[in-house]
């Protein structure tokens, strides 16, 4: 924990949720952050102003982010299942949140933490509307991807968007860490149903202890939503409508705990993909290897014992024979 304060104090974001005794609850993801006048959620864009919560970004008005064109077939991490993989010549709309809910310290996208949420150009982050957003997708445009940072903790927009582009049959997907409240969830699983898109959960860890050690927060809600959300695949079987993935990090994420995560997952339905991702050093955790060859290996190998049939290698490029 100590880790996690050095790196919020870096980013002159709130060291822990606060529960200001008095204050304003948020509520709109796991962290339940009671805020008091002046101070700052713990992903930096919720304050208090005369004792009403105030969004700095994250609503339909206002979401922080940057976006680009992206290619099909990509690097998603559903690419190998989800129905981009084949549309060549058309793109995905990559929607890049500058914030999140947790506080990974092997982070591979850190670098919005250096947004400031009350400017609204920096470089190439940007502040559009929901409706702004969803104009910048064209007749080349097959899906649209949230991610970050996290959308979840700016899903207020992020709906909005989708909303505006499952419309226009534009295929809605999420990739996540799974915190946001059950009643954006249940949205987000709906807008990924009608428009034959997808929720890519990353399950970051299966022990709480350890997931804590990593992200500086709890599973639990993480857990719940993907139960929740794998209760809707029997309405569609193709393309899968839930995916998940899991970062190798070495020294933390081993064979052992890629089972027990592969377990919970062949519990619920041994069908769900599942991308075994390779790591590259970064932010806090910038003096660890590479993900070893090996280490993939015995990973792969774990979660098909747990009884999963459909298990990806990603980021294979990055893979080292350094351990």
């Amino acid at each position: 924990m100590q880790v996690h304060r050095q790196a919020r104090q870096t980013f002159n974001l709130p060291e822990l949720p606060p529960q200001a005794e008095g204050g304003v609850r948020c509520g709109l993801c796991s962290r339940q952050c009671v805020i008091d006048q002046g101070e700052r959620g713990y992903c930096g864009l919720r304050t208090v102003h005369e004792h009403r919560l105030v969004h700095l970004a994250g609503t339909p008005s206002r979401g922080l982010l940057h976006w680009y064109r992206d290619p099909l077939p990509t690097n998603c991490v559903a690419d190998w299942v989800c129905g981009g993989h084949s549309r060549y010549g058309q793109h995905n709309l990559a929607v890049f949140y500058a914030s999140c809910t947790l506080n990974c310290l092997f982070c591979q996208n850190w670098h919005f933490r250096n947004i400031d949420p009350t400017v609204d150009r920096q470089g190439n982050v940007q502040a559009p509307s929901a409706k702004e957003l969803a104009g910048c997708a064209n007749q080349r445009t097959h899906c649209v991807c949230f991610f970050g940072g996290d959308p979840a903790s700016q899903m207020p927009h992020a709906i909005a968007v989708g909303r505006l582009l499952a419309e226009r049959g534009v295929a809605v997907c999420w990739e996540t860490a799974g915190t946001m409240h059950p009643r954006f969830l249940r949205v987000a699983v709906e807008l990924s149903l009608i428009s034959n898109g997808c929720i890519k959960f990353d399950l970051k860890a299966f022990d709480p202890n350890l997931h804590r050690a990593l992200t500086g927060a709890s599973n639990a809600q993480t857990l719940t939503n993907f139960t929740a959300a794998v209760e809707h695949l029997h309405q569609r079987s193709s393309p899968p409508l839930v995916v998940a993935s899991t970062l190798l990090v070495p020294g933390y994420i081993d064979a052992e705990e890629v089972g027990r995560i592969a377990e919970f997952i062949a519990d619920l339905n041994p069908d769900i993909p599942y991308a075994l991702l390779g790591f590259h050093p970064n932010f806090f955790m910038d003096d660890l290897p590479y993900t070893s060859s090996r280490h993939a290996s015995e990973a792969l190998e774990a979660a098909r014992a747990a009884g999963l049939r459909n298990i990806r290698l990603g980021n294979v490029q990055l893979f080292s024979n350094a351990y």
